[in-house]
């Protein structure tokens, strides 16, 4: 149980204890209504709930939502400090060509579900794959977590890892570049 659902269970019973609740359920109702659902919902995001949990022995309700949101690259450009944004713009146009040229010529492995990017099949194991590595088609690159279901993604190519676009355990969408290979 997380601190914040044990949170809510405490307020719960020291709610049920004061006999400040207005709604008493017996033991035969075996069902929320639409309302309570609403009302559980906006509570679990009045206190900041990532997981809430309410479970007897007629029922079971389970509400969480998602905690990272996805940075998207204006925001970090708009955050950055001014020195780090003047650094930037001094670069030399030539060698962010020369750059978007090299990486367009790689065969970029794209992630073919929305979940979580994995490097590896364990926190305590080695990547499947780092740049420099050796792939083919066959071989397993990371793992895409989705609905608790761990998908693992094959290169579908021959050739050398020479980029890595994510990283570990970070969010990824359908489509989005994973990994670039130079055949």
């Amino acid at each position: 149980m997380s601190e914040t659902t044990g949170s809510a269970a405490a307020r719960e019973n020291a709610t049920t204890k004061s006999g400040k609740s207005s709604k008493r359920r017996s033991a035969t109702d075996v069902s929320l209504n639409m309302d309570e659902l609403r009302e559980l919902a906006a509570l679990v995001d009045e206190y900041s709930f990532t997981d809430f949990e309410f479970e007897n022995e007629n029922i079971r309700v389970r509400l969480s939502r998602m905690t990272a949101a996805p940075v998207s690259y204006a925001s970090v450009a708009a955050t950055q400090p001014p020195q780090a944004a003047a650094a930037q713009s001094a670069r030399t146009p030539e060698a962010s060509k020369t750059s978007e040229a090299a990486d367009e010529e790689l065969y970029k492995i794209t992630s073919p579900i929305v979940g979580t990017f994995y490097r590896s099949p364990g926190p305590d194991n080695d990547p499947y794959v780092t740049e420099g590595s050796k792939v083919t088609p066959e071989s397993v690159v990371c793992i895409v977590e989705a609905m608790k279901l761990m998908n693992e993604i094959q290169a579908e190519t021959s050739g050398e890892v020479v980029k890595i676009y994510v990283e570990n355990g970070q969010p990824v969408e359908y489509g989005q570049p994973l990994f670039g290979v130079k055949k």
